[in-house]
């Protein structure tokens, strides 16, 4: 009875636009589920190599380099809304260049031109922490969570058989063709039911030339930068370091299992499929573990097992064993993402999270990401150019070792906790 009050609990948050970003969201992470796990084989379809696949993610978030002081300058004073729903428009646009990609070169570009599209994502994180009270923060972001991945979970295990049947190119323009239609949608379901939270009276949009706008914005950055509390500081430097060890590994799990461990797409779909089940059935226990028990705890928990899953990859043969790393994978990011999320909202004031959350990101990263690649609502300018660096040279490590990927990934698991121990506590009153 007690647990079905707390599901219960839970699920009053989704209402409004929480509910609105909910199914859009929930609608994209299976349309994403089912491309990224296997992009990597269609760049190797297209006539790349590991290094290209290194380089194709290193360009990726090249443009958040601009686009992200510029969006968390615009959240906070142009509005949310118009923001986000503009990104949808334009990033089916650029989603048509994947389904008619002659050669990897045209994946390039579109990682590039879709790396632009970040400007949305401190819009979306600034109004999900609004829509939020600090005290079911966590149960509202877990509830998210486990509607976008249960309506994924067969996502992965679909489009693996797909491939199976159809080959990899083919399969492949088929499922971008999917994301085209989903970020149509997605777009227009934002136009008309998203509700603004910020002020109107602040909406002075932009009143400077761009250069003038640019200068602006960057000179401010630093003083941003310096105000920060030290937790958040250090929350940073986490997420940075997640965001560095999925640049490193994240495109090349599918190229491993395949290459290394002999799995077919479909044996891998099923693998994330059961993985996303799990993560699923985790997140809502997860989030009320982190507004019981603390995020810094949590965030420790999911850290040490993820230090053991994560690099265990590298020593086991055959389906069942590879499908045991996924499930410890799966717990560690049910609690991980859960965690910092909430903590991040928590750090940053109201009246500056465009500006901050475009910094840092919304404060999550997938603990051992699986899906082909980096970037969302999590990054922030500031990780941006570790994670170029690191996807450039997960390529390049990969090359000279197969598991050479995973043992990167293990120092820098083992950095992240070390931050978390010394610097990151939870606040006393966590901001609105």
């Amino acid at each position: 009875m007690r647990d079905s009050h707390r599901l219960a609990d839970t699920l009053k948050v989704l209402r409004g636009n929480i509910l609105v970003l909910t199914i859009t969201q929930a609608l994209g992470m299976f349309c994403r589920s089912m491309a990224f796990p296997y992009t990597s084989l269609y760049i190797l379809a297209l006539g790349g190599t590991a290094e290209k696949i290194g380089l194709i993610n290193a360009i990726s978030p090249l443009a958040g380099l601009l686009v992200f002081p510029l969006a968390g300058h615009l959240t906070d004073r142009t509005g949310r809304v118009r923001l986000i729903a503009l990104a949808g428009y334009i990033s089916a646009a650029i989603t048509l260049l994947y389904v008619f990609a002659r050669g990897w070169q045209a994946i390039a570009l579109a990682r590039l031109l879709q790396g632009f599209m970040v400007f949305q994502f401190p819009a979306s994180s600034a109004i999900i922490a609004d829509s939020l009270s600090p005290d079911n923060r966590g149960q509202g972001i877990a509830a998210m969570s486990t509607i976008g991945s249960a309506v994924a979970i067969v996502a992965p295990y679909l489009a693996g058989t797909l491939l199976d049947a159809r080959g990899i190119e083919i399969g492949m323009r088929i499922l971008y063709g999917v994301m085209v239609a989903y970020s149509l949608l997605s777009a227009t379901i934002h136009v008309r039911y998203l509700q603004e939270t910020s002020d109107p009276d602040e909406h002075t949009g932009v009143t400077q030339n761009p250069l003038s706008l640019i200068k602006h914005v960057y000179a401010g950055i630093p003083s941003t930068l310096r105000e920060l509390p030290r937790s958040l500081k250090a929350l940073a430097g986490v997420l940075a370091l997640g965001f560095v060890a999925n640049g490193i590994a994240g495109s090349f799990w599918v190229v491993y299992a395949q290459e290394q461990i002999g799995l077919s797409s479909s044996q891998w779909g099923l693998i994330l499929l059961i993985e996303t089940l799990l993560r699923c059935l985790m997140y809502i226990p997860a989030g009320v573990a982190v507004d019981h028990w603390g995020r810094t705890r949590c965030i420790v928990a999911s850290l040490l097992l993820s230090l053991i899953a994560i690099p265990g990859f590298v020593f086991v043969a055959g389906f069942i064993p590879a499908l045991l790393i996924r499930v410890g994978i799966a717990a560690a990011t049910a609690f991980f993402v859960t965690a910092c999320t909430a903590l991040m909202a928590d750090l940053v004031p109201r009246e500056a999270r465009g500006r901050v959350m475009a910094a840092l990101g919304r404060g999550s990263v997938m603990l051992g990401a699986a899906s082909g690649g980096t970037g969302g609502p999590g990054v922030g300018f500031v990780i941006t150019v570790p994670l170029m660096l690191a996807s450039l040279s997960g390529g390049y490590l990969y090359q000279m070792h197969p598991a050479a990927p995973w043992f990167a990934v293990a120092v820098t698991s083992a950095l992240s906790l070390v931050l978390v121990v010394l610097f990151v506590r939870d606040p006393r009153v966590a901001e609105a």
